[in-house]
């Protein structure tokens, strides 16, 4: 009975982590959708047609499930939608190839093609660099994805090459096959979570069958074992009354002995067959013991894997790929474990809104790769000058939010403030210029009543007022209201 309970208890377990193996899976194919969002954005502004079909795929992600059938038919839409940005456009070049008719009169003549070709030129140029752009944005965006995700070691491989080919090659058509291919790696990376999942669970129902076996056959031994322990006993009394009548009815001495001597002999044979029997299941026993052992060893520590590889795969999940800060699914455990707390003891609890001015302007200016250094050196300034106690993450785009325990609204200005200053002294170079990177940020003090909700509207606003006030500065919140 106690073997049961155990049992039991570690079935539940083994139920309670594949739930949570459920979550982890959804959690990285929501890393992988917002993944392909960034992709997608990276890529808009091509032609009106690709970004309807664009959008449609942002929207599609946006939803609990995923149809991949519908996924291959955007696909080959957005697939034509690409081939046709590599067409020459067909209306100019009518444009230019249709003789201008002018009157004979006329001293001036019909004006030469050139410029108008020197002008096509120059914009198969703006696409062509347009393209590359966008090749070498998707090439980062999959190098941040194979950090954080587990392929197959071939699709692995497929996509390193992949990433390098985007980063460097100049020739669009191979540029094109590769960005038809990041779609399929990101739908391959999101279908193997799920695989591994499956044949984790098919290995434990299979090991789930074969100890269930041993308990049946366990029960068998143990009802053979009662089976013959009756027969033995029956075969006892059965001899033992037989001794009894004859003793009884017996004249002879001589005869009596000889009868008690050969009912006594069979008492000893049947005790003898009964401890070989018993010596014979109980090797049997032993051998199924060892065999669930075993079995059970194989469970815990297959489970002790899979757990292992939970926790990384929900430590990866609740990271950002670009800045390794604290991701906004983070923020939001981080804040309702503060928020909790703060209630239970009412001490002293901060939020904070970060915000990079005119961030906008760098990547405009100097390009994603410059941007992307922006928000990596300034994430590692924020964080390295927090408290260990303290809590930052990346919120989205160029936005941090901050939580500061034992901290009122007061000294968490002044902890802003510092941090504002040493940014704004931090020295950023793009192509050989110097370049001044501020932010401005709102901050907000939990109070009576407050929800997690209205103390972040708080501080958004006060960020916002910072905005609008000049930038490069820290505002707090108004009171409740």
């Amino acid at each position: 009975m106690t073997s049961d309970q155990s049992w039991k208890e570690k079935y539940l377990q083994e139920l309670e982590s594949a739930e949570q193996r459920q979550k982890q899976w959804e959690a990285e194919k929501t890393s992988l959708q917002r993944m392909l969002v960034r992709t997608c954005l990276a890529s808009e502004g091509q032609a009106a047609e690709l970004d309807l079909l664009l959008n449609e795929l942002r929207k599609d992600l946006r939803k609990d499930s995923l149809d991949l059938v519908k996924w291959r038919t955007l696909q080959d839409q957005i697939d034509r939608q690409i081939a046709l940005l590599d067409e020459p456009a067909v209306a100019s070049l009518a444009a230019l190839s249709t003789p201008v008719s002018t009157p004979v009169s006329s001293p001036i003549s019909a004006a030469p093609p050139q410029p108008a070709a020197a002008a096509g030129d120059d914009n198969d140029l703006g696409n062509n660099q347009q393209r590359l752009r966008i090749a070498r944005r998707v090439g980062q965006l999959l190098g941040q994805l194979l950090q954080q995700v587990t392929l197959e070691p071939g699709a692995d491989a497929e996509a390193r090459q992949l990433q390098q080919s985007l980063l460097k090659s100049e020739d669009w058509e191979e540029l094109r096959e590769g960005l038809n291919r990041v779609a399929e790696l990101v739908i391959a990376a999101v279908t193997r979570g799920q695989r591994d999942f499956e044949a984790f669970l098919k290995r434990l129902d299979e090991r789930l069958q074969s100890l269930r076996q041993h308990f049946q056959d366990q029960s068998s031994a143990q009802a053979g074992r009662l089976d013959a322990s009756v027969e033995l006993d029956r075969e006892i009394q059965q001899e033992l009354a037989q001794i009894g009548h004859q003793v009884q009815s017996s004249h002879e001495l001589a005869g009596l002995k000889q009868s008690v001597t050969r009912h006594l002999q069979s008492i000893g044979g049947a005790v003898r067959r009964f401890r070989e029997q018993e010596s014979e299941r109980e090797k049997n026993l032993s051998h199924q013991l060892e065999a669930m052992q075993e079995k059970l060893a194989a469970v815990e520590a297959n489970s002790e894997k899979m757990q292992e590889r939970i926790r990384e795969e929900r430590a990866r999940a609740l990271i950002d790929l670009l800045t390794q800060l604290p991701n906004r699914e983070a923020w939001q455990e981080r804040l309702a474990f503060e928020y909790n707390r703060w209630q239970r003891y009412r001490h002293p609890l901060t939020i904070a809104v970060l915000d990079i001015d005119l961030f906008k302007r760098v990547n405009d200016s100097y390009g994603h790769i410059a941007g992307d250094r922006v928000l990596q050196l300034v994430a590692r300034e924020l964080r390295d000058r927090l408290r260990n106690t303290d809590f930052i993450a990346r919120f989205g785009g160029e936005e941090f939010v901050l939580l500061l325990p034992e901290t009122p609204c007061a000294a968490a200005e002044g902890v802003l403030n510092e941090m504002r200053g040493h940014i704004a002294q931090l020295p950023f170079h793009f192509r050989g210029e110097p370049v001044t990177v501020t932010f401005s940020a709102g901050v907000a003090e939990f109070g009576d009543g407050d929800t997690e909700e209205a103390v972040f509207d708080r501080a958004d606003r006060a960020l916002y007022a910072a905005k609008d006030g000049g930038r490069n500065q820290v505002r707090l919140a108004s009171a409740r209201g």
